[in-house]
């Protein structure tokens, strides 16, 4: 595996560690014989910061995000986020999910699924979450201020998801756990969706937990790329991104992004062959 990238031009300061894990391990328990999804793993996350969960379908990526968000119970080992344990965590808001699908509640308009979680979570999070200007600033940034009115179905899946990530991001909530959401779009919408993500990012400070099986995806948009090996989950490799930021599209473009995909994809060589 190809030497990990110097530490020191990470953008984001990772010693106000936000989430903690330490040894956890994960079995599923199933009528065939048990299956151990992780083994051991030890990660810390610093407040305010992006990293992406990378490997293929199998390593232990999504369960590794639920465990942190309270959603599995470990098996073994400790996780702390915010210092509290995941279901205290969850229990004090300390979480915006985005998975794969928008989950866009069907009879709610636009502008009341964006907004209904909010509604929820004031006077109940430990936080502030968003106002209704500052909702309406980010529905603006999506392009979805015009369609506030519109019905799920009346929508795109890019614009659903637009609106998903809007949801989240209203809650203002310390930690964004997110599991391939962009996994069921057209590749020049997913693109689109990359950089609006990190333009919303950049005007909070949100950390963000990424799950993707996409080496381009995890290189645009990461401070830190973990690569997980399967049978059982682990983590194989811990890999800073020192790519400039703010990152563009014509960063693609680069040498230097080149070279980040490829490393990254050394890594998925040597641990998935």
């Amino acid at each position: 595996m190809s030497e990990p990238q110097s530490v020191a031009t990470v953008d984001r300061d990772r010693a106000d560690t936000l989430v903690s894990v330490r040894s956890v391990t994960k079995t599923f328990r199933q009528r065939g014989g048990n299956v151990q999804a992780l083994q051991r793993v030890d990660l810390d996350i610093g407040r305010g910061e992006f990293v992406s969960l990378l490997g293929p379908s199998g390593c232990g990526k999504s369960t590794l995000l639920r465990i942190i968000g309270g959603l599995h119970e470990a098996s073994s080992g400790v996780v702390k986020v915010n210092g509290l344990d995941p279901d205290a965590a969850r229990a004090a808001k300390q979480y915006g999910l985005v998975p794969q699908s928008p989950a866009l509640v069907p009879w709610k308009t636009l502008g009341q699924n964006v907004r209904f979680l909010t509604g929820l979570h004031r006077g109940q999070a430990t936080h502030a979450v968003m106002s209704d200007a500052e909702i309406n600033g980010l529905l603006e940034t999506v392009g979805l201020s015009g369609f506030t009115k519109a019905y799920p179905h009346e929508l795109s899946g890019g614009m659903q998801q637009r609106a998903s990530l809007v949801r989240a991001f209203a809650l203002g909530a310390p930690i964004l756990l997110m599991d391939e959401p962009f996994a069921a779009l057209d590749e020049i919408t997913r693109a689109d969706m990359r950089y609006l993500l990190l333009d919303m990012w950049g005007r909070t400070n949100t950390t963000v937990v990424f799950v993707t099986h996409s080496v381009t995806e995890a290189a645009i948009l990461s401070d830190r790329v973990v690569t997980m090996a399967a049978r059982p989950g682990r983590i194989a490799s811990d890999r800073p991104i020192n790519l400039a930021r703010p990152r563009t599209p014509e960063m693609e473009d680069t040498a230097e992004f080149h070279e980040t995909v490829r490393m990254l994809r050394a890594d998925l060589r040597e641990f998935h062959g």
